[in-house]
């Protein structure tokens, strides 16, 4: 029962986000907007059902924390390819080192 809920909640979400991201401009901001914001608002309504708010309090600090350090790889990265010319794969896979250690740094920081 539990599965089927999460496929419900999680598919509304999702297409109430690709509607939104349908609507603005550019269209490629229809997959960021049907992707991450519904999952993460499908978990925590079922982390407070299932779990209660203080669990669900602690997942939303962890999916802002990780939120946090993957904007940083994303701009790190960014730079780092359009300055230097590096490349991509190289450039994403080093840089999975740097979300990590932000990660773990705004873990121990915020959760602790």
């Amino acid at each position: 029962m539990d599965l089927l809920l999460r496929f419900i909640v999680g598919g509304t979400v999702v297409v109430l986000f690709a509607a939104l991201g349908d609507v603005l401009k550019p269209k490629s901001f229809a997959g960021l907007f049907a992707a991450a914001p519904s999952v993460a608002i499908a978990t925590l309504g079922l982390a407070i059902v299932g779990e209660g708010t203080p669990y669900a309090a602690v997942e939303a600090r962890s999916m802002i924390v990780g939120a946090a350090a993957f904007f940083f790889y994303a701009y790190v990265c960014t730079y780092v390819m359009t300055r230097y010319r590096a490349a991509a794969g190289r450039t994403a896979i080093t840089g999975l080192l740097l979300w990590s250690a932000m990660s773990l740094t705004g873990w121990f920081l915020v959760l602790r």
